[in-house]
């Protein structure tokens, strides 16, 4: 049974401005190789949703340059992905991170991603938003490294901004209910949030 976990806001953004102008040691750095953006918010999606989707070419996970899914590190493939369209089967409804295209400023936080397009619509460059300095949106980035930089600052033709709400993991019910039956174990605790 798939069940939903909150998306921590304040961890992804922790995490992006940690490491917005350096690389973390653990993933490849693609940068003048297709560039490094998308690989660097999926890094930021992860660290406040900490759970992959390991299904092969439609999922979303990195284990090593040469084992990573295209919605790693594809600014196409991570909207697919996270929004969920037909060819990407286990996106939005199954494990892992999941999004809403924003329609409205209202709808935008922390942490949400912002994908910029070129003058004839092509989506080319994924940031993470960091902030907000009165109306203005700050971002982290990489290929073209960026700490808490104003969004108006980018040249683009359009944007869309993919509001993240959270992710999915896979509850083992029917273990939980084998091991109550037997006699062996009670359901695992919940992880206590730190906001309780």
């Amino acid at each position: 049974m798939l069940i939903d976990i909150p998306y921590d806001r304040a961890r992804a953004v922790e995490y992006a401005r940690r490491w917005a102008l350096s690389r973390n040691p653990l993933f490849t750095d693609f940068t003048g190789r297709g560039g490094n953006c998308t690989n660097f918010v999926s890094q930021c999606i992860l660290a406040g949703a900490p759970v992959m989707n390991y299904t092969q070419t439609y999922g979303w996970y990195y284990i090593s340059e040469a084992e990573r899914a295209p919605a790693w590190s594809s600014v196409e493939s991570l909207y697919d992905f996270l929004i969920g369209i037909p060819e990407f089967a286990d996106a939005n409804g199954g494990i892992g991170p999941f999004a809403m295209l924003a329609r409205n400023m209202r709808q935008i936080e922390v942490g949400d991603v912002v994908q910029l397009a070129n003058s004839t619509g092509d989506f080319y460059h994924t940031l993470i938003i960091s902030g907000f300095d009165g109306g203005e949106i700050l971002v982290c980035a990489h290929s073209d490294d960026a700490l808490d930089r104003p969004l108006s600052t980018y040249n683009y033709a359009s944007l869309r901004v993919l509001h993240v709400m959270g992710a999915r993991i896979n509850f083992p019910t029917e273990r939980v209910f084998e091991d109550l039956l037997g006699g062996i174990s009670l359901p695992p605790m919940p992880i206590p949030s730190e906001n309780m």
